[in-house]
């Protein structure tokens, strides 16, 4: 299935390179005469802050070793490679520019083409020629270049705008020659992949590159390293272990090394997971889609906003809601690349999926903070801030969590996000009871990034629950403000816990400026054995009633009532999905104090609920 959906993407894209063609990147470009003599050395390659950038060619694809050279010295390409096999440089030198030699002889040796004749004669003149090589490197001033890499090299025939290997005769010779040389080459057989059936089969598949964290060279998806991974007497060296045709394999690799391209808007990283993503045919939200995981406001909320709006109006403009969007993560295994997850569905379905996710994460915020926050920054919210990573040190989750989150929202609008997600932001909130920031005050605890992830993970556990649960025992879900009718005892102890930090405030007179509250003692005691530390906590609320006016004293004495009247005891322990629902009512009840409300008949000297105190 993702193999026939990469070759459909292949096949109905006009700017990726047909078979036997591929693009690379290329340095320089050796402009030679008829003589074979080289009269200008061109660096074709772009200069970005003091870094020179590959310009990017379409070259001839006569193997593997058009993305990845082995170690024998003698898989050259065609009329293109790198230094070491055009000139011949560094290590194994001679035999590779002989097999540079050889190969331009068996796949263009009796075409008549001066382009051809030229770089024969070149490359014959430094084979017999030790000294030559150097020279001309010295010549040109590259030889400091030249030391540090191997830059790949085209040739040009003087006199010609484009490179050898696209001279007119040249294409033509080529193109007859893929034919004739895969017929003679490959095993027949059926595609697996397309179901063609007598067509030549691929002996390997061209490595795949831009997975992050994979091997530079690249890797494979289909590959087998062992004859225990062989049945039926199928050899793999032939490609009859996974047949799939040469024209299937060079599509879907080549169309995958589009998508993985470090330019490309159709890719995204999420953790270790390298995402790429494509419609089943042309539409403007394979652009869109890449923009709505990114961390960055102004390209984010637009997008974000535009599907939300096609979701709820349910017009799509020029796009087809029925097409279907594909959605593919990869992440690197060795020499092999694992499929960490990947989702076939129609582009309502994906739009509804993204914006139920969303939703999830809906909460009452700050005027500063994101209304669409991303999901880099929604992993940052759960790890530990350091000097370098100021928002969270994401390199210290899991590598597949990324993934996993990405899977779960693209699974089902009712898919559980990981559990190790609730279990990080839970434990990040009393780990940080008592931080402070640079300046020495309070810093929060539960911001709301970390709130919005408790959300929406605690939603979609109550909704996965609440399908196969009585309707009596269903549990209402998270709103996005304070919820007055939640009788949740975790989310009712996280609301007390905030009164009482709030009293504790308004009798110092500090206006909620405390070096410290009871927070950095308690709150994590208070969100897993409120049992045990609410006895004293209501030791210190009688002494800090005592200090305030009567109409305040009357507000906190009701509202606190109101809370303990839901709570028919205080439970001893709370398991950890409720110190999730404790961390929530916490940030609602704090959020709540501090929101400017519009009746102007509020008595400023009593304090209701929601009012700043």
């Amino acid at each position: 299935m993702i193999l026939q959906a990469l070759v459909d993407y292949y096949q109905r894209s006009d700017s990726l390179p047909r078979e036997g063609w591929i693009r690379r990147g290329v340095d320089y470009e050796l402009v030679l005469n008829t003589q074979g003599e080289c009269i200008a050395f061109k660096s074709v390659g772009d200069v970005h802050k003091g870094k020179t950038i590959p310009s990017e060619r379409l070259v001839t694809a006569i193997g593997k070793q058009a993305m990845k050279h082995t170690n024998s010295g003698k898989d050259a390409n065609l009329l293109w490679d790198n230094a070491s096999f055009v000139l011949g440089t560094g290590n194994k030198g001679a035999i590779k520019l002989t097999s540079f030699i050889e190969t331009l002889q068996g796949w263009l040796g009796a075409l008549d083409d001066p382009g051809v004749k030229a770089v024969r004669l070149f490359c014959t003149q430094l084979l017999e020629r030790s000294d030559a090589t150097n020279a001309l490197i010295e010549r040109f001033g590259y030889k400091d270049d030249f030391e540090k890499r191997d830059p790949v090299l085209t040739f040009q025939l003087q006199g010609d705008l484009e490179s050898v290997h696209h001279r007119p005769s040249v294409r033509f010779a080529y193109d007859e020659a893929l034919v004739e040389k895969g017929a003679g080459d490959s095993a027949m057989g059926n595609c697996l992949v397309t179901g063609r059936q007598g067509v030549p089969i691929a002996l390997n598949e061209t490595v795949i590159k831009g997975v992050w964290g994979g091997q530079p060279a690249g890797c494979n998806i289909v590959s087998f390293n062992a004859r225990a991974f062989e049945s039926y007497g199928k050899t793999e060296r032939k490609g009859e272990n996974a047949p799939v045709s040469r024209a299937a394999a060079f599509a879907y690799t080549t169309a995958l090394n589009h998508l993985l391209r470090k330019d490309s808007t159709q890719r995204i990283q999420v953790g270790d997971a390298s995402t790429v993503f494509w419609a089943e045919k042309q539409d403007a939200f394979e652009d869109i889609f890449g923009d709505i995981f990114k961390d960055n406001p102004d390209d984010s909320t637009p997008a974000v906003l535009a599907l939300l709006n096609a979701v709820q109006s349910g017009k799509w403009g020029s796009s087809d809601e029925y097409a279907r969007f594909y959605v593919l993560g990869l992440a690197p295994n060795a020499a092999r690349i694992s499929i960490r997850f990947y989702h076939c569905v129609t582009l309502r379905e994906l739009g509804q999926r993204i914006a139920q996710h969303f939703e999830d994460l809906s909460l009452v915020r700050g005027p500063n903070d994101p209304q669409y926050p991303s999901l880099k920054r929604l992993l940052q919210t759960v790890c530990l801030a350091t000097n370098s990573q100021p928002f969270g040190d994401i390199d210290r989750l899991p590598p597949n969590l990324g993934g996993a989150i990405v899977d779960a929202i693209f699974e089902s609008e009712n898919t559980p996000y990981p559990a190790l997600w609730l279990n990080a932001a839970v434990g990040r909130c009393r780990a940080e009871q008592a931080k402070k920031t640079q300046q020495g005050t309070q810093a929060q605890n539960v911001p709301y990034a970390r709130a919005a992830v408790i959300k929406a993970c605690l939603n979609r556990q109550i909704r996965r629950a609440n399908l196969s649960a009585s309707d009596h025992l269903h549990e209402k879900e998270f709103l996005p403000m304070l919820d007055l009718t939640n009788t949740n005892p975790g989310y009712l102890l996280g609301r007390l816990f905030a009164v009482l930090e709030r009293l504790q405030e308004t009798s110092a007179g500090g206006g909620g400026k405390l070096n410290s509250t009871i927070r950095d003692k308690y709150y994590g005691a208070m969100a897993s054995s409120p049992g045990i530390v609410f006895p004293t906590l209501d030791n210190l609320k009688t002494s800090h009633l005592k200090k305030l006016p009567w109409a305040q004293k009357e507000w906190f004495d009701k509202l606190i009532g109101g809370i303990l009247s839901e709570l028919p005891d205080i439970p001893r322990q709370l398991p950890l999905p409720d110190q999730g629902r404790f961390a929530l009512g916490y940030y609602h009840q704090r959020q709540n104090f501090f929101t400017k409300k519009t009746d102007d008949s509020t008595n400023a000297t009593t304090p209701t609920e929601g009012t700043p105190v």
